[in-house]
């Protein structure tokens, strides 16, 4: 069996990794500082954490299931430790976009974050209700290898896909690609929208509109909405009220740019900054 060592198994993120790594051909040992966090994965699993020193011992792979402010901290503690040719697995591409990686040439840096479930799926029953991913629902994820000998990805790919499950795509890319897509894509723009839609929704109910039918009309047309955007709907358009609201809407509520500068390359590297540092200590 593949040894993984998994930082901060009883967070949040750490508990659902380590559930779905248990009974798999992977020998999971978990680490967790906090007591609490060691009670939770108990609870959840059956697990026992063992102390940092034993489960890095001969580990393949180590897991970073620990906060994004807290990875490059724990990283320049760990990897000194590792024998060479260990794989690092951090859960986002914020601190290694942001050079937060401790220098070691014979290890291993990998990348990997779930997309989610998406919007349009053939989830049936309580499989539905599984919004994050990782439990019933099928997710796609993404990966990147960022250093290291290119017989790793499909070890680390096999790692993402585990903790993932059930995963359809694992879609490679790059860092730099990955921190487009989270957080410059997912959180800056699709959050930030995602929000002003709940309060345009609000708005509406303000003005008197019955809560529940301000829900319902929107969540129906976004259903359809997106599905236009995004061609998933093919024979779906737009209608021309539709449309005509669509431009006299834009530059009102987007300014002239905001593209080329949510997306600017220094504006990500800014961001995934702030994201790690968030006293602006870093």
């Amino acid at each position: 069996m593949t040894k993984i060592a998994l930082m901060g198994a009883g967070g949040k993120m750490g508990v659902r990794l380590a559930t779905n790594l248990k009974g798999t051909r992977f020998d999971v040992a978990p680490v967790e500082l906090a007591e609490e966090g060691r009670a939770r994965l108990r609870a959840a699993t059956g697990l026992e954490c063992v102390e940092p020193g034993q489960a890095l011992s001969r580990a393949k792979v180590v897991v970073l299931a620990v906060p994004d402010r807290a990875i490059g901290a724990v990283a320049h503690e760990i990897v000194p430790r590792l024998d060479p040719g260990t794989a690092v697995i951090v859960l986002d591409a914020a601190a290694p976009h942001a050079g937060e990686m401790p220098a070691r040439a014979d290890v291993t840096y990998f990348v990997t974050h779930p997309c989610h479930p998406p919007i349009f799926n053939d989830e049936i029953g309580t499989a539905r209700l599984d919004f994050f991913g990782g439990v019933e629902a099928k997710q796609h994820i993404v990966c990147a290898l960022m250093q290291g000998p290119e017989e790793h990805y499909s070890l680390c790919e096999e790692v993402a896909r585990t903790i993932y499950a059930p995963v359809m795509r694992a879609h490679r890319c790059t860092v730099e690609q990955i921190a487009l897509l989270e957080p410059a894509l997912s959180e800056t723009v699709g959050a930030t929208l995602a929000l002003a839609l709940r309060e345009a929704t609000d708005e509406a109910v303000r003005r008197g509109v019955p809560e529940q039918a301000a829900h319902d009309f929107m969540l129906g047309h976004l259903n359809i909405e997106l599905a236009i955007a995004f061609g998933i709907f093919p024979d779906g358009k737009f209608s021309d009220g539709a449309l005509h609201a669509i431009a006299r809407a834009r530059p009102q509520i987007f300014r002239e740019g905001w593209l080329e500068r949510v997306f600017a390359p220094e504006a990500v590297l800014q961001s995934v900054r702030d994201i790690c540092h968030p006293d602006g200590q870093g």
